[in-house]
């Protein structure tokens, strides 16, 4: 049985049994304390471990007591994140309504994550320590609220999240290499304003910087608002990135360039620290966490997509440049499984936020940075963009064959487009796929086959899908396995006769009666949320239909997915069910 001293401590009686008389740096978080590359708390608070500093976490601290005290005041600095997913995400659906439910919890209930949370937080450990040290945001919430952003809860533009959380810093994107230099620089009372990755406040704009339109003139003018998001979302690429000024009230928030993206020996060094791969025993002792059953035995081998999806926030908090691991430290993270007691043989995922992009990514873009008004995939693939499955085949055929093994999935989603571009070796990777990484069902996110609503996605058109859907089943004849598709539905742009018509195609061409269909979520920082504020195209300027009426979103879904109470019976998958003579549809 693990014990707690294998992780980082998260009690005074641990902070004591180290020797420690308080911590250099403590670690707050929305998640639980799962000591997994998964979670974003954990490769932090192992990192700065590796490098000296004595860290400790509080997760989910009791905000109605001083729980926030019980390890006392860290020395350096406190690091503040919601968890690994925005706090208003985890907390309400696309409706506004709470969730009764959080995989992050012990227990499950969701009854231990404010809502705004790094607001929330940072309050609290104020409240508890007077001018403390200083308080450092971090995580996917900071990241895409850095600057003025939309905010669907509250149906407005909301300020910079350091502004509104009074905090001293904040590091946005994958924040290990700014998390170290700035922890360094803190330690030796050394200038932190030009570590890369880094946002803090001051009165003047630094030389060189691009200066945003204010957040008073972004709130005043939604044209003006759309032009300050181009802005930033054109300078999050670590090799063309200007730095960025945006004026809030009488100071300016003050965002340096993004960290340079992670080499393959650092990415290494991330995922081969020493985890247990389990929650901390203080909070597994409240009950079962329901993440872990997904994150288990599962492997990440990149970051980063250059899918660059209008819905997505990838882009903005990851970047859109791939960094990978080697092969040998994937493997070497594997072997770690096949050690561990009670491994079963079996791992959940290899992948990342999109499975099949290992392996592949721009030369010139790696060298150059991205292109100008320019995406790789959209509206097609650009020819400098490779695509070429053979290290992804290679490193799933070297798990597969090591001893130990049973099965090897891949749960992470795939861009069929791309596999449907490799002519060489994509056949070769959707038949590993068939054969031996795929449980009964694969699933792929269309999303819509409208090409309107496609080309406000930044999505492939559906010949794509429909050639893909064609060439799995082909090679699926002995197998039968199926196909699932992830659909939005009340997307900007999408009407009920939208829908209709995706209902239709999915009947028709799918020959199925999809049931994962979600209603968008504007979150902050993305295109699509953009385009649901202002209800205009951000890239043309034309005026586009906007559902906003919460029960007319969700007849939008309806359409597709029905209420259980309403579903009809499924239609058989195609193409394997037999047909009524003179029919060209599957018995139902």
């Amino acid at each position: 049985m693990t014990t707690s001293k294998n992780f980082l401590p998260v009690t005074a009686e641990e902070i004591s049994a180290l020797g420690w008389d308080r911590p250099d740096i403590i670690l707050v978080s929305g998640d639980t304390y799962l000591d997994s590359p998964y979670n974003g708390t954990a490769i932090i608070g192992r990192l700065l471990q590796d490098e000296g500093y004595r860290v400790a976490i509080i997760a989910q601290p009791d905000m109605n007591t001083a729980d926030i005290a019980r390890l006392g005041e860290p020395k350096l600095f406190w690091g503040v994140s919601a968890g690994c997913v925005d706090s208003m995400v985890a907390n309400y659906t696309a409706s506004k309504k709470k969730r009764r439910t959080d995989d992050f919890t012990p227990g499950g209930e969701n009854d231990r994550r404010p809502d705004r949370a790094l607001l929330a937080y940072t309050n609290l450990i104020r409240r508890h320590f007077k001018n403390t040290k200083p308080i450092v945001l971090g995580g996917i919430e900071a990241s895409l609220r850095r600057v003025t952003h939309y905010d669907f809860w509250s149906d407005g533009l909301r300020k910079p999240i350091l502004f509104d959380a009074k905090a001293d810093y904040l590091v946005y994107g994958m924040g290990e290499k700014t998390i170290l230099k700035l922890a360094e620089a803190l330690k030796n009372g050394s200038d932190t304003t030009g570590i890369r990755g880094l946002c803090y406040y001051a009165k003047e704009i630094p030389a060189g910087y691009a200066e945003l339109p204010s957040h008073e003139e972004c709130t005043e003018d939604k044209d003006v608002f759309t032009k300050m998001f181009h802005t930033f979302y054109q300078n999050n690429d670590p090799i063309t990135a200007k730095g960025l000024a945006q004026r809030v009230d009488t100071r300016y928030l003050i965002q340096n360039p993004p960290s340079q993206t992670p080499s393959r020996i650092e990415m290494n060094r991330y995922y081969e620290l020493p985890y247990t791969y389990r929650a901390h025993p203080f909070y597994a002792a409240q009950g079962p966490v329901r993440a872990l059953d997904t994150i288990r035995n599962s492997v990440t081998t990149h970051r980063g997509c250059y899918g660059e999806c209008s819905f997505c926030a990838i882009a903005v908090h990851q970047g859109i440049t791939i960094a990978e691991r080697t092969e040998a430290s994937v493997l070497k993270e594997v072997q770690r499984f096949i050690d561990a007691e009670g491994f079963n043989g079996i791992i959940n995922d290899v992948g990342g936020p999109t499975a099949n992009m290992f392996g592949m990514e721009c030369r010139k873009k790696k060298d150059h940075g991205r292109c100008a008004n320019k995406r790789c995939l959209y509206p097609q693939k650009c020819p400098q963009m490779p695509s070429d499955h053979r290290k992804l085949n290679s490193l799933l055929n070297s798990i597969r064959k090591t001893e130990g093994i049973k099965r090897v999935f891949v749960a992470s989603g795939i861009r069929y487009d791309i596999i449907m571009d490799d002519k060489a070796f994509g056949g070769q990777y959707l038949d590993n796929m068939v054969n031996f990484h795929v449980s009964g069902q694969m699933k792929i996110a269309p999303e819509h086959m409208k090409d309107n609503i496609l080309g406000l996605m930044g999505k492939p058109s559906a010949d794509v899908l429909k050639k893909f859907v064609e060439d799995f089943y082909k090679r699926n004849k002995v197998r039968q396995q199926f196909l699932t598709y992830y659909l939005i539905a009340a997307h900007p742009g999408c009407t009920v006769q939208d829908m209709e018509d995706l209902k239709k195609f999915t009947s028709k061409e799918l020959r199925i009666n999809p049931e994962q269909v979600q209603i968008f979520t504007p979150t902050p920082s993305t295109y699509s949320s953009l385009m649901y504020y202002t209800e205009k195209n951000p890239f043309t300027g034309e005026s586009i239909f906007v559902e906003k009426d919460p029960n007319r979103r969700k007849i939008q879904k309806d359409i597709i997915a029905p209420p259980e109470e309403k579903k009809p019976v499924k239609t058989v998958p195609y193409p394997f069910a037999k047909k009524k003579k003179g029919s060209n549809r599957p018995k139902g």
